[in-house]
């Protein structure tokens, strides 16, 4: 059997893997090497490592890294922490591949032990650009560490191979989180406001904000904006799910506690839904609002419209469901308005689905079964251009 390492830190990246997980588990040609770390490990963020375990999957390593400083120091001294621990890890489980998603720091960590190690990488979502973030540079940094290259769009596709990476080994699969949608057996509206103890009303907005970690100490004056434009809507109902451990993540959560505090009776905040219960509630919310990955990626599978604040996600091909905004009053407010209108909501019911069919990981799955990794010394390679 192939021995194959599947690193996870968050809640999200755990929901997106998920069916590739079972589908390694399931399979008698590969030995599942399941390791959790950062924020899985952390009760700050849930302790989501329990919902791994529920699930039935065993967990080979859990690394612990959270630093508890929320700043860029701390933030540093995680990739260290992790870094060292992986290394260590690596040395003792062996794996003969090591398979990622995206662009966390954590994540960063793992591709350097593991090129280091002489371990080849497989890379999901590669390709993507989000301007706001330094996950920008920490994406790309995986791309070229890494050996097999599994992207959500065909322009994706083709930057990986603008950064140099042979096309043979670089595969359009489409987004992995749109698989679950397809496949889960999704919460009742009933089943889903009984999990939550919390009615869902007329209108209801879900919420998840993250820090922009290329702006200096901006995530409180934006979430500020973000909480008087909800104010603003009569009749709305929230729920609030917590920022990720990136710098200032924090001080929003802090944020969303005083506000449902003040709001218990129109707002409801959680750690994590965890899977089951967020892609549930995509089917009954009204809208989704903030600067997450889901809102652009996942969300749209369910025409409803997605609110996009501000930079963090800037460059990611979107559908028509989303809707960008700067991140002040008035523009979040206007795109409030826009989104809850039924003539916006009737637009986007046909719109076109440009992340794939929701069978990422079957297209995954046939290519670790049929490839190996022949060479490590690849070759840079260079496409045409044409020049002035």
């Amino acid at each position: 059997m192939k021995k194959i390492s599947v690193v996870t830190g968050t809640r999200a990246e755990y929901g997106l893997l998920k069916p590739l997980i079972k589908s390694l588990n399931d399979d008698s040609d590969f030995d599942l090497q399941l390791m959790a770390t950062a924020m899985h490990l952390s009760p700050e963020y849930g302790m989501t490592v329990n919902e791994i375990i529920n699930d039935g999957f065993p967990v080979v390593k859990k690394i612990e890294c959270l630093n508890d400083a929320d700043s860029a120091v701390g933030v540093s001294q995680s990739i260290a922490d992790a870094l060292s621990s992986f290394a260590v890890a690596f040395e003792e489980i062996k794996p003969e591949l090591i398979l990622i998603l995206g662009d966390r720091t954590e994540m960063l960590a793992v591709a350097i032990a593991a090129s280091i190690a002489n371990i080849p990488i497989a890379h999901i979502h590669g390709g993507e650009t989000t301007e706001g973030a330094y996950d920008e540079g920490i994406r790309h940094a995986i791309t070229k560490m890494s050996y097999y290259h599994f992207t959500s769009t065909e322009d994706y596709q083709n930057r990986v191979i603008q950064l140099g990476e042979n096309p043979s080994r670089v595969f359009n699969v489409g987004a992995i989180g749109l698989d679950s949608i397809k496949t889960l057996p999704l919460l009742s509206k009933e089943e889903f406001e009984k999990s939550i103890n919390f009615n869902l009303g007329g209108k209801c907005a879900l919420i998840t904000y993250h820090p922009v970690t290329l702006e200096e100490a901006t995530a409180a004056n934006q979430f500020k904006s973000i909480l008087t434009s909800l104010d603003s809507i009569p009749g709305l109902r929230m729920i609030f799910t917590h920022a990720n451990s990136d710098r200032d993540g924090k001080v929003i959560n802090q944020m969303i506690k005083e506000y449902v505090n003040q709001n218990n009776e129109k707002a409801v905040e959680f750690k994590s839904l965890g899977q089951l219960r967020y892609l549930s509630a995509l089917q009954y919310i009204d809208v989704v609002v903030g600067n997450s990955s889901s809102g652009v990626i996942e969300v749209p599978y369910f025409n409803i419209p997605t609110i996009n604040i501000g930079d963090r996600q800037k460059g990611r091909v979107a559908p028509n469901s989303v809707l960008n905004c700067m991140p002040k009053e008035k523009d979040i407010l206007n795109s409030l308005k826009k989104a809850l209108s039924s003539d916006f909501q009737e637009s986007i019911q046909s719109q076109d689905q440009l992340y794939g069919t929701g069978n990422a990981s079957l297209k995954i799955m046939n290519v670790l079964k049929k490839d190996n990794v022949v060479n490590l010394k690849k070759s840079f390679f260079d496409i045409n251009l044409t020049r002035r």
